[in-house]
């Protein structure tokens, strides 16, 4: 019997669809983040609140202070006689809470009986609240020199003190109103400016990348 050979011949024109893949896509570089970051801009908000806050709590504490350094150290009863350090630095001041308005007279000696005292009525009326007591200043106390001098006052039914007058302490409320105004206005101009150039740095960096 005889051998038959099959031969089979490959075209070179034939492709093999079932394996081609496409060429992989060209490399990127990662785009680097944009500068700057927009934490400055929380931050810059953030300092403003906290300008805020101290602005408020400064004029707070400017009016506290105030009240403090005028309200009565010594208090006395009616037709009694108390001894006070006064000195003409510190404005002092007799004060007086009561019930109900009523007449008083009050009276300041010093050691030297040729010592000039003087009491004047304030122009504007001055009180202030502390506890329960409403305390009304009755005068301001000029004394030629610090020292100690007694001082008595009458009145039915009237608590007295001796203080300082509210304007001894128009230099501390004056400063928290600075404090209440200038810081907050500081802290607001440094976040709007702050959130203008970060918020154009940023849009510049942003077109320069999409150029290239």
């Amino acid at each position: 019997m005889g051998t038959t050979t099959l031969l089979v011949m490959s075209s070179p024109y034939s492709q093999n669809y079932g394996q081609y893949a496409p060429p992989p896509p060209p490399y990127a570089a990662p785009r680097p983040p944009i500068r700057p970051r927009v934490l400055w801009i929380v931050l810059s908000w953030v300092l403003f609140l906290v300008l805020l806050v101290v602005g408020v709590l400064g004029f707070a504490g400017g009016i506290f202070s105030s009240i403090n350094d005028a309200a009565p150290t010594t208090t006395f009863a009616s037709a009694e006689t108390v001894k006070v350090q006064l000195d003409p630095v510190a404005k002092p001041a007799i004060w007086a809470s009561a019930d109900q308005a009523t007449n008083v007279e009050c009276q300041v000696q010093g050691a030297n009986p040729d010592q000039k005292v003087t009491l004047t009525q304030p122009t504007v009326s001055q009180s202030l609240t502390l506890g329960s007591d409403q305390w009304e200043m009755l005068f301001a106390v000029g004394v030629p020199a610090a020292g100690q001098y007694q001082v008595s006052c009458d009145g039915e039914g009237v608590k007295f003190g001796v203080g300082r007058e509210l304007a001894a302490g128009a230099d501390k409320i004056v400063g928290g109103v600075i404090a209440l105004l200038a810081l907050p206005v500081i802290g607001f101009l440094i976040a709007v400016v702050t959130t203008i150039v970060v918020l154009v740095k940023r849009s510049g960096a942003r077109k320069r990348q999409l150029m290239y």
